[in-house]
């Protein structure tokens, strides 16, 4: 049998089927890391087919250069902005034991704490006689 007419339809009341997008492709990180694999290709830098030894010193020679630039920015800094952030480091480090001591403190049972309070007291001038 034949196969029916075609039935006369109106194509403004179809809804027309659009391609679903792919979250994957459509995500910050994919596209990010498509770019860098097309640039890395484009100028050669495969890491697929280095040899372990070419990747060590490449990594090697990233570092020693991030150095570098870390050191000629430390070079331009005034000889006040490195007293600064040498101060600066010097109170980081007393909070850090502070803190330290606070913790220990914390811990320890009641009989040291009192033992601490008592010996700081005996050491006081005042309380000591003066000949």
């Amino acid at each position: 049998p034949p196969p029916p007419p075609p039935c006369p339809t109106d194509d403004s009341e179809l809804i027309k089927p659009r391609r679903l997008v792919n979250p994957v492709k459509e995500s910050r990180d994919h596209r990010d890391l498509h770019r860098e694999l097309v640039c890395n290709h484009k100028t050669g830098n495969l890491p697929l087919n280095k040899p372990e030894l070419q990747k060590v010193m490449e990594k090697r020679k990233w570092e020693q250069a991030g150095r570098q630039r870390k050191e000629e920015e430390a070079s331009k800094i005034n000889p006040l902005e490195k007293e600064l952030q040498k101060r600066q480091q010097k109170l980081e480090q007393l909070e850090l034991e502070q803190q330290r001591q606070e913790e220990a403190q914390k811990d320890a049972p009641e009989f040291v704490k009192v033992k601490g309070t008592l010996r700081s007291a005996a050491k006081t001038p005042s309380e000591q006689p003066s000949m």
